[in-house]
């Protein structure tokens, strides 16, 4: 296994240290790996932690936006200066566990043998650790989105995801573009299946990139990616 692992980050400073442990726990059998930190213009201590821990993390890479651009901004530069061609996504918030990317990407490269055209595997988080107002959020989220957009996709609020760099960065960006990824993928011709994955308690802190940010572009967002959709042609190609 050689893989990126981008963790998009803004004011996680008391959440780093324990989620890069576990991380770095996760790739003990891996060929290669890095770990991509991107700063989203954070105003607390993450830079510090992360400055610091690079000393101890060889592996650790930072990369910093001076100010906040929002996690799809953040995910992109991450996967851009990625090395690798597979790529891991986490939240940085320590919900997602690590050690369910050794099986995600098992996952896509079995699936990869058997059909030649899965893009991505999406985490499933089928057991959640939210509030109840969280939860139904997400929950009404999910099926108006599925509904619309017909990507069959459970969660894609999951942040734990693990695909190929060169389909991604060849779909079309956009603010809050992570939101949609299994629809983007599916446009351009690829596949997608989600996986379920743990899901934990948040130890510290509180989201970032919340509830009410989500519902306000939401709308919008969707048809943005239904024009997209409508406009998309696959050619069939003959050798």
């Amino acid at each position: 296994m050689k893989i990126s692992i981008v963790v998009p980050v803004h004011n996680e400073a008391d959440n780093i240290n324990s989620l890069i442990e576990e991380i770095v726990s996760a790739m003990s059998q891996a060929e290669a790996y890095e770990i991509i930190y991107v700063d989203d213009g954070s105003n607390d201590d993450t830079a510090v932690v992360l400055k610091q821990t690079q000393q101890q993390v060889k592996a650790l890479r930072v990369i910093r936006h001076q100010q906040s651009c929002g996690q799809s901004a953040a995910i992109h530069t991450g996967i851009k200066a990625a090395s690798f061609p597979y790529i891991a996504t986490l939240d940085g918030d320590g919900q997602n566990d690590p050690a369910d990317i050794p099986k995600l990407y098992q996952v896509l490269i079995q699936q990869r043998n058997n059909t030649g055209n899965l893009w991505m595997v999406a985490g499933w988080r089928n057991k959640r650790h939210d509030s109840a107002w969280r939860l139904f959020s997400s929950k009404v989220a999910n099926a108006v989105r599925s509904r619309l957009l017909g990507d069959n996709t459970p969660d894609t609020g999951c942040g734990l995801k693990v695909f190929l760099k060169d389909e991604f960065l060849s779909l079309p960006y956009f603010d809050h573009m992570h939101r949609f990824l299994p629809a983007l993928i599916l446009r351009a011709g690829g596949q997608v299946i989600s996986e379920p994955v743990s899901h934990r308690v948040r130890e510290h802190g509180y989201s970032k990139y919340g509830t009410l940010d989500r519902l306000s572009v939401g709308i919008v967002d969707i048809l943005g990616v239904i024009w997209l959709q409508k406009r998309a042609k696959l050619p069939e190609v003959q050798q």
